[in-house]
């Protein structure tokens, strides 16, 4: 009787690129295609997470994208249940993330990996990329709050808004600008993380390697670094789960680095809404839960204090939905009834590599 001819276990890709979607049919394709183009497509594997979506994602998918892994989800896991179960099992060298309404330049990956792999960077746990706000802007100092058109950003020296095709300052015109969303992850003595360089114009942003936490909207992380500290915690749901796997990072002794290098372009809020009531519970009991867990005793006290005032403030002034104001007030007693637990969660810190007190010098 012949032997039997033996075969080796298919290598695992070298990276996984995860995207999340929910009812996102509409934005993949332009995400799902930057992905297919990158320089290390033949090193890649592509997993899509559909967190119960109802628009037609599965037949889209099916259709056009036959060779992306899918990995649905009987119910919406958020992004941070997305994430997590999308880097499941995985046992390459690293994890790309991209949102869903967002797409890399074709050199992304490889970049980042090249900070990974560089000499002394071995505990380098996770690369950030630059994201710039997809599209072009144009600078105006005249116009209200009411008349701003849909897509405007609101900064210190005026309004940020769209440069349409053959407007004024439209793309490719001298008065254009490309408009960075986020070089990283910063969190702030006053109890708050922010996108770091958020609404500044390019060329103007920050060049520092060094930043306290990757954005999950575009993103590389270390397999070994995951394995260490464990991933996303899926409880979080929606928002500041990058800044909560950021902090336990640093304490696990890994760093976090920023890639000028690595371009992402994002359609902010396209997949959520930041006015909403959604966006409000998830930010106020989430940020308030991290900050908590992680942060130095007086910076959780004062993060507290200020999302309370900030209820109180929208309850006198009435400046914002009902709805809002009400998701406010949820997200603050959600934090409250669970507070002995992370305060358990809080005590951790005793094994941490890196002492509170030592990553707590990062924050601005």
């Amino acid at each position: 009787m012949p032997e039997t001819e033996k075969h080796d276990p298919p290598r695992p890709s070298r990276v996984r690129a995860v995207v999340v979607s929910w009812n996102g049919a509409h934005l993949l394709p332009d995400c799902l295609d930057s992905l297919l183009a990158q320089t290390v497509a033949s090193e890649l594997e592509i997993v899509v997470v559909d967190n119960a979506s109802k628009d037609g994602t599965a037949a889209l998918l099916a259709e056009r994208y036959p060779g992306v892994i899918v990995v649905p989800s009987e119910r919406n896991l958020g992004f941070a249940g997305g994430a997590d179960l999308g880097a499941a099992g995985f046992t390459g060298e690293a994890v790309a993330l991209l949102n869903n309404d967002a797409t890399f330049a074709p050199e992304t990956i490889e970049e980042m990996l090249a900070v990974l792999e560089a000499p002394g960077n071995e505990r380098v746990g996770a690369v950030t990329a630059k994201i710039l706000l997809a599209g072009a802007f144009r600078l105006e100092r005249a116009v209200s709050a009411g008349a701003a058109p849909r897509g405007s950003f609101r900064r210190d020296d005026g309004w940020l808004v769209p440069a349409g095709a053959g407007a004024p300052g439209s793309a490719g015109s001298a008065g254009a600008l490309r408009i960075v969303n986020s070089t990283g992850n910063v969190v702030t003595r006053r109890g708050a993380g922010t996108d770091r360089d958020w609404l500044r114009t390019e060329g103007d942003e920050s060049h520092d390697t060094d930043v306290f936490g990757f954005c999950g909207g575009a993103a590389l992380l270390r397999q070994a670094a995951l394995d260490d500290v464990g991933g996303f915690d899926r409880e979080l749901f929606l928002y500041y789960e990058d800044t909560d796997l950021s902090w336990r990072l640093r304490a696990g002794g890994w760093t976090v680095r920023y890639c000028e290098a690595a371009v992402a372009r994002h359609l902010h809020a396209a997949s959520s809404d930041a006015a909403s009531p959604l966006f409000r519970y998830y930010n106020t009991r989430n940020s308030l839960t991290v900050f908590a867990r992680h942060a130095p005793g007086r910076v959780a006290v004062g993060s507290f204090c200020r999302q309370a005032a900030g209820w109180v403030l929208a309850e006198l002034r009435r400046a914002e939905p009902r709805d809002v104001t009400r998701a406010r007030l949820r997200g603050l007693l959600a934090f409250v009834r669970r507070l002995p637990l992370t305060l358990r969660e809080r005590a951790r810190w005793r094994a941490a590599v890196t002492p509170r007190a030592e990553v707590g010098r990062l924050l601005t």
